[in-house]
């Protein structure tokens, strides 16, 4: 692990990272840098190191899904002593299968971002930082590409996310790699990274021989399309205070002739979601029941009634509640 002295990194990298944490957490506060042992977050940890000094803290999460996983958490907490950086290992079990989606992955990115959350709280830090970088943002826009998203998903990893912060966004990987290779780190290699049997690891290995891609370009359409969501959601929260209205039975939302189709699916959304918090209305379900409605037509969501009404004054109107419970004869 030599040479350790995180000083010897470029000034030039320090001060262009000091920028981009500015503009996302104060400086001035303690930071948590997640740390896998990876270059990209093994870079962060330098990068944070330097510009922070002692407000620098690192946590590594071990899943325990990999019998290498402790070793390698315990890999990280030696490069942090031989940095005088406070870092701590946290573990517990993963959390069960719950819905649809929560598959593995999902239910580590549950726990990893709860024992983070846990730690921040416990050190006093403000912000979370993780090491999401350019390349990232390619591979995640071409992903959710695929899968067919909207502007939300389109809108890629977003650059701060409550509690989490992600200062290396205008980073690329290559950058980080050569970083860590400089101050004489090897880091880990997670063999995840490259395995075909995941959807990422597939594309990262067919974006690797695509060399007119710009990702610092893609990365900022991802950026303004994370914009164009801020404004849609900031214009949905104005239109449920005008338009929705809860009463004994339900919720009613008013239409306005005029209202554009994704206003319209996102405050139904918001309303199946304020009727029944567990219900997953997404995707072309939730597309085609506000596509019913149009039209005139009942349907349902999870346990969400749909219905269309008409005002006495002829204003459309369209009532979600709570669908009586089915008999079972």
């Amino acid at each position: 692990m030599q040479p350790t002295n995180a000083a010897e990194l470029s000034a030039g990298d320090v001060a262009r990272f000091a920028r981009d944490l500015a503009a996302l957490a104060n400086p001035d506060a303690p930071l948590l840098v997640a740390v896998s042992g990876g270059p990209d977050s093994v870079a962060l940890l330098l990068l944070a190191h330097a510009a922070l000094g002692e407000r620098c803290r690192a946590a590594t999460v071990d899943h325990g899904l990999r019998p290498e996983s402790a070793s390698e958490a315990a890999w990280v907490a030696d490069l942090c002593a031989a940095r005088g950086i406070p870092h701590a290992i946290l573990t517990a079990p993963l959390p069960d299968r719950a819905g649809r989606t929560a598959n593995l992955s999902a239910r580590a990115r549950a726990l990893r971002y709860r024992l983070l959350e846990e730690q921040a709280d416990a050190i006093g830090a403000a912000h979370i930082a993780t090491a999401h970088h350019a390349d990232d943002q390619v591979e995640t826009l071409v992903m959710r590409l695929n899968r067919g998203a909207g502007v939300a998903g389109l809108a890629g990893v977003r650059a701060k996310s409550g509690r989490i912060v992600r200062p290396l966004l205008g980073w690329r990987h290559a950058e980080l790699v050569a970083l860590c290779a400089a101050q004489g780190i090897a880091p880990i290699d997670d063999p995840s990274n490259v395995s075909d049997r995941f959807d990422r690891a597939r594309l990262r290995k067919s974006l690797a021989a695509v060399d007119w891609l710009d990702a610092g370009r893609v990365a900022a359409s991802a950026t303004a399309l994370g914009d164009a969501e801020e404004a849609i959601g900031w214009m949905v929260d104005r239109l449920w205070d005008q338009l929705c209205h809860r009463d004994t039975t339900g919720i009613a939302l008013e239409v306005p002739g005029d209202l554009p189709f994704e206003l319209r699916r996102r405050l139904v959304e918001r309303c199946v979601l304020a009727i029944d918090a567990m219900a997953s209305p997404r995707g072309g379900a939730l597309a085609a029941a506000v596509r019913a409605l149009e039209s005139g037509g009942s349907t349902m969501l999870g346990n969400v009634a749909c219905n269309p009404a008409r005002a006495d004054d002829g204003a459309i109107k369209w009532r979600f509640a709570m669908a009586p419970p089915r008999r079972s004869d």
